[in-house]
């Protein structure tokens, strides 16, 4: 016979037996049952994220880098413009060599370039007004006033500009200036909301507002062209600042722009040495700031990258590489106001899909950085046609 050692052991087992009996009881009545776990509810579905995810399954990698492209060319038939949203690309910027006599003239020529009505092609201006106006007939106001007075005025002139820039087909307006200087020597400065990084914000957020649910807003030049003197059209103006006093200053409009819901940010052919020798609109560095210290989510759209070889600098000769630096940066959608013939210039829509392929073939683009930029891209054009 087994002797417990412990005399309480006995009466330990019985009253764990009598416990396990009493919870395998069954439940009285009324009482709620614990045999069935409750069933989780659904997570919510996306449908603008659906469709990018089927619509992405059906892309060859070659339709998603023609995707990552927004292009100009010149004159009032619609013909050319329709030709490279044939060719896949996802946007078109106009100019004033675009802009026919009035609204409903300009309205029929965008109207004809439109072959998705699922996914509108993001169509562009730069319509600042004051010094940067591509529309005779927008008479908001623009920077030169706008910054001597309160930002409600910024969100009534940038909601009649967007009204007026809608009726006539147009969704995406690269109009809000977020740079910042109180310098009148700036090429900048006749532009800007603000001659101070607090009033700038204040604006910048007024106008971003105003264009709110009407037209896609875009900030820019990021990281701000009011501290780097120089034209980026003609050079790669050099910024002095530390990331610490560009944090302390001009990042202050784009922050502000961004918590406000712009669409888009602009990065500017700028260069902040300190931060990287890289024009902002090439750099890695500047794109992860922007993602993780502002946390912007939306299309990051490049200055006119032609830009690039205007100025002259034997770096940015070869238009392909320069595409390839900008996708592998972490850039969106890369903007081109080509001439009437491109091959002028050595570029082609053929040409820098080409490169962007061969990158992501190659490995210096990943195909995870490439299927970011267009699912974002195709976001931003899904979400326009609702």
């Amino acid at each position: 016979m087994r002797v417990f050692r412990n005399a309480r052991l006995p009466l330990l087992i019985t009253a764990t037996l009598l416990a396990m009996t009493a919870c395998a009881a069954p439940a009285t009545e009324g009482a709620p049952s614990r045999s069935t776990p409750p069933t989780a509810a659904p997570a919510p579905v996306d449908p603008i994220a659906e469709w990018v995810d089927e619509r992405m399954s059906q892309l060859t990698t070659e339709q998603k880098a023609a995707a990552l492209l927004m292009v100009h060319a010149p004159g009032t038939d619609p013909a050319p413009l329709r030709a490279y949203v044939d060719a896949g690309v996802s946007g078109l910027i106009l100019m004033g060599d675009n802009v026919p006599a009035g609204p409903a003239e300009l309205s029929a020529l965008t109207a004809a370039v439109q072959s998705d009505p699922e996914a509108p092609v993001l169509i562009g201006i730069d319509e600042e007004g004051g010094e940067v106006q591509r529309l005779p007939w927008d008479g908001a106001a623009s920077a030169d006033v706008l910054r001597t007075e309160a930002p409600a005025a910024a969100e009534a002139a940038y909601a009649a500009r967007a009204t007026v820039l809608a009726e006539s087909g147009v969704n995406v307006n690269f109009g809000i200036v977020a740079d910042v200087t109180a310098d009148p020597d700036s090429f900048i400065f006749g532009r800007v909301l603000g001659t101070d990084p607090v009033g700038s914000a204040e604006r910048v957020a007024g106008a971003v507002t105003g264009e709110q649910g009407v037209v896609a807003s875009t900030i820019k030049h990021f990281p701000g062209h009011g501290a780097a003197p120089g034209d980026s059209h003609s050079s790669v103006p050099t910024a002095p600042l530390t990331i610490d006093e560009w944090r302390a200053g001009p990042s202050m409009p784009f922050a502000s722009g961004i918590d406000a819901g712009a669409e888009l940010v602009m990065t500017g052919h700028l260069s902040y040495p300190a931060v990287d020798l890289a024009p902002a609109s090439l750099s890695p560095e500047w794109h992860r700031v922007l993602r993780d210290e502002l946390d912007f989510d939306g299309v990051v759209v490049t200055d006119d990258m032609l830009m690039l070889q205007h100025n002259g600098l034997p770096e940015y000769a070869d238009p392909g590489e320069n595409a390839v630096r900008a996708v592998a940066a972490g850039a969106d959608l890369l903007l081109y106001v080509l001439p009437a013939d491109p091959a002028t210039m050595g570029i082609s829509v053929e040409g820098l899909v080409g490169s962007i392929v061969g990158a992501v073939q190659s490995g210096r683009i990943t195909e995870t950085q490439l299927d970011a930029a267009a699912e974002r891209v195709l976001t931003l054009r899904r979400t326009l046609a609702d």
